[in-house]
C-alpha cells in the first residue's frame, strides 16, 4: 500500500503559510529555500510527510474555485486528536470553520486560508 508523503500548492508567502500550519497542527518547517522559476519553497511537516509551500517569482491572481477546474486541488485534508482544540487554533489564527459534519467515519470542518487554499479537518477519535 502507498501512502502520501507530500503535496505542493503555491501560496503568496511560504514561510507565513508555514508558520501558521505550524501553529494550526503543531508541524515544523523540514527544509525551506529556492525554488524552481526564481520562486521560494518551505516544506513544513513531520518526519514522514509534509506539505510544500511553493511561491513563484512572479505572482498571479488567487483561482476563484477549483472544483470545476479539471486538475484542480480542491482541498487538503489533515486529521488530528482534538478537533476542538484544533478549531479553536484555526479560529485564533483568523480563519473563518464551515461545513460542520459529523458522520462515518469521522467528524470534520473546513476552512480557507488567506491565499484560498480550502482545509478539511478529520477527526476519527
Amino acid at each position: 500500500m502507498g501512502a502520501l508523503e507530500h503535496v505542493n500548492v503555491t501560496v503568496s508567502d511560504p514561510s507565513a503559510t508555514a508558520a501558521w500550519l505550524a501553529e494550526a497542527f503543531g508541524w515544523r518547517t523540514r527544509w525551506q529555500g529556492p525554488a524552481i522559476h526564481g520562486g521560494e519553497t518551505a516544506h513544513v511537516g513531520g518526519d514522514d510527510f509534509y506539505v510544500a509551500l511553493y511561491a513563484p517569482k512572479v505572482q498571479s491572481e488567487p483561482a476563484v474555485d477549483s472544483y470545476g477546474i479539471r486538475g484542480g486541488l480542491n482541498h487538503i485534508g489533515v486529521v488530528v486528536d482534538d478537533i476542538a482544540a484544533t478549531e479553536a487554533r484555526v479560529k485564533a489564527l483568523g480563519f473563518r470553520p464551515f461545513n460542520h459534519a459529523d458522520y462515518e467515519p469521522g467528524r470534520r470542518f473546513y476552512f480557507h486560508d488567506g491565499d484560498g487554499v480550502e482545509w478539511e479537518v478529520v477527526s476519527y477519535a
